[in-house]
């Protein structure tokens, strides 16, 4: 999960209908708190607005009681008015979500940190090897863990992040245009015939930020037919996500890195199982070619 330490609460949200009504009943306080801990849990979790425990398990109502230190029987009232007054919605696997997450939240913000960590590791691991060539016989005392520049400051480059910020316009601008790409395009196909979903803001949302998050529609895709084939239909969202991101922490980012590893692991599998049974066949006494 990517480290968001803030939400966006908005100042007339008290003026909102459904928390009006929230206020009108027997627990309102009770149940206002958990809808802020909700908020922000899943700005926490940057997952789309999803409420995620781990980054593969999402968070159900009874570790929510616990995590909330709120009475089980409260959160449970809580989930269903949030439900009934459509704040949040549940999947086929009972996975939490607030809906209409772009609403409550500067999602744009959120992605920005994500590239804004992404362009410096990248410039800064071209620091590195601009320097190695200009400077071969030198010993590198610098440790090669680029995820020191994380931690940088926007003034540590000022030249930098302002060509980083005319790049992120420019790519906003791109992504204004994004459904007319071919990856898009792909996964809509891919998720209005195979899982039968709806065309609707929502999906082009869910689209929108499954590409910007693993850019590889064919790896996208992959991880769904994955989960379908697990027989996991009623959670398939919340196990290709997990799929995903065990992928994306392995380094794989691709569809076509992933077929190249486990075709090698595949190969190295068939080696071991030749290699075990040649020893079985010796310790028999057969003749194995040796």
């Amino acid at each position: 999960m990517a480290e968001i330490t803030w939400i966006k609460l908005k100042t007339d949200m008290f003026d909102n209908d459904k928390i009006k009504l929230i206020e009108a009943l027997p627990d309102k306080d009770a149940i206002i708190v958990i809808w802020v801990k909700l908020l922000a849990a899943a700005g926490k979790a940057n997952c789309n607005g999803y409420i995620m425990l781990t980054e593969n398990i999402a968070m159900n109502i009874e570790e929510m009681a616990t995590i909330f230190n709120r009475p089980l029987n409260t959160v449970r009232l809580a989930i269903d008015t949030f439900r009934r007054y459509g704040m949040i919605e549940m999947d086929e696997g009972d996975a939490i979500r607030i809906k209409n997450w772009d609403v409550h939240q500067n999602i744009e913000g959120m992605d920005r940190v994500k590239q804004l960590n992404a362009e410096r590791n990248r410039k800064y691991r071209e620091r590195k090897k601009q320097q190695a060539l200009e400077a071969p016989k030198e010993p590198e005392n610098t440790k090669n863990d680029v995820s020191v520049t994380s931690r940088m400051t926007l003034s540590d480059d000022t030249e930098t992040d302002l060509d980083l910020d005319k790049d992120l316009d420019i790519d906003k601008d791109k992504q204004q245009t994004v459904g007319q790409s071919n990856d898009v395009q792909k996964l809509n196909n891919f998720f209005t015939k195979r899982l039968n979903r709806f065309p609707s803001e929502q999906l082009r949302e869910d689209i929108n930020f499954y590409l910007e998050t693993y850019n590889d529609a064919d790896l996208i895709i992959e991880a769904f037919n994955r989960s379908l084939a697990d027989g996991r239909v009623k959670a398939k969202e919340k196990y290709a996500l997990g799929t995903l991101r065990n992928w994306k922490h392995e380094g794989t980012l691709s569809y076509e890195l992933l077929m190249k590893k486990e075709a090698q692991q595949l190969a190295g599998n068939q080696l071991s199982t030749t290699k075990g049974q040649r020893t079985t066949q010796s310790e028999l006494g057969v003749d194995v070619g040796f």
